[in-house]
């Protein structure tokens, strides 16, 4: 992990809720010492453009012979000098947001498997977290489980998946219907990472189409507790609870009906009776189990959502 902030320490005593002993350094040439191989660029700017900054660092990981991974809008690839930089170094650069060529609308069939869809009401609170959570819940129950990533960071940590955001827009919900098609070759419990939200000024498109082309059987609300603005554009307030999950499944019922059955409530930046106290509002308000599944488990939510599967 790279961060001159916090070098010298471990990522367990810098991020909340990570396990990861791994030591935290101030920059490239000191990963590169401790046997690094690959750059993953972890950082999502507004818009997903490359920085003049992060281009500098990422050459000079390309000149210490270090392979680059990026899931950025900005194909690093069509960049002449990092290009010729990776060429000379004989190391590659990879495209986490790249996607097929031949995408296309749904196909409006049965998929073959139950789909579980995280929606949320911002972006970046956690959506991603949610789904890997329940899905390696319900592995340890022996089910049949796949988290389907739909971001670069998703399909970064599962080797397979489609960054939706940079699929044109005519094919947002083909892809989503491609991904769960291919989910459902790998198991019968789909958990689809959901992206951006429905109240979201630039990426309300983005979670529209997943919403429609995923096809659902059940969605799971995630939420910041506390935020009461989308956090890009402070001027769009949020919703009450209650008003998104009816949001969610008045948008849902326009393709195919799906229910919010559980909410998956961010608790970071609150201690453990403050973060109690917030699942507690948010079930009250909503009438919805809900529960931080980071911090307290995952198993009241996965419960619930299993129940409401075997339900129909």
């Amino acid at each position: 992990m790279i961060d001159d902030v916090h070098a010298g320490r471990r990522a367990v005593d810098v991020v909340p809720f990570c396990a990861s002993p791994a030591p935290v350094v101030a920059d490239v040439a000191a990963a590169r010492q401790l046997g690094a191989t690959t750059v993953l660029l972890g950082v999502a700017p507004l818009g997903g453009r490359l920085t003049d900054a992060w281009r500098r660092a990422l050459l000079g990981a390309l000149q210490l012979s270090l392979h680059v991974e990026a899931g950025l809008h900005t194909d690093l690839r069509a960049d002449p000098e990092l290009a010729a930089a990776a060429r000379a170094a004989g190391v590659g650069i990879r495209d986490l947001r790249a996607v097929p060529a031949d995408l296309g609308v749904p196909l409006a069939e049965p998929v073959g498997a139950r789909v579980v869809h995280t929606v949320g009401s911002d972006c970046a609170i956690g959506k991603m977290s949610v789904v890997l959570e329940l899905d390696r819940a319900a592995r340890e129950r022996g089910l049949a489980s796949v988290f389907v990533a739909t971001g670069q960071t998703g399909v970064a940590i599962s080797g397979w998946g489609m960054a939706v955001d940079h699929v044109i827009s005519d094919f947002v919900a083909g892809a989503a219907d491609r991904l769960v098609r291919e989910g459902a070759a790998r198991g019968d419990l789909l958990w689809l990472e959901g992206q951006g939200s429905i109240h979201h000024p630039a990426y309300s498109g983005v979670t529209l189409g997943l919403l429609h082309g995923s096809s659902a059987d059940a969605l799971v609300l995630c939420h910041r507790a506390g935020r009461t603005a989308i956090a890009d554009y402070p001027a769009a307030p949020l919703p009450p609870l209650a008003e998104i999950v009816r949001g969610y499944e008045q948008a849902a019922g326009w393709v195919r009906p799906a229910r919010v059955v559980a909410v998956a409530l961010n608790t970071a930046g609150l201690d453990d009776a403050a973060a109690r106290a917030a699942v507690e509002d948010a079930a009250a308000e909503t009438g919805l189990v809900t529960d931080d599944v980071v911090r307290f488990g995952s198993g009241r939510v996965l419960d619930t959502v299993l129940a409401a599967l075997d339900r129909g």
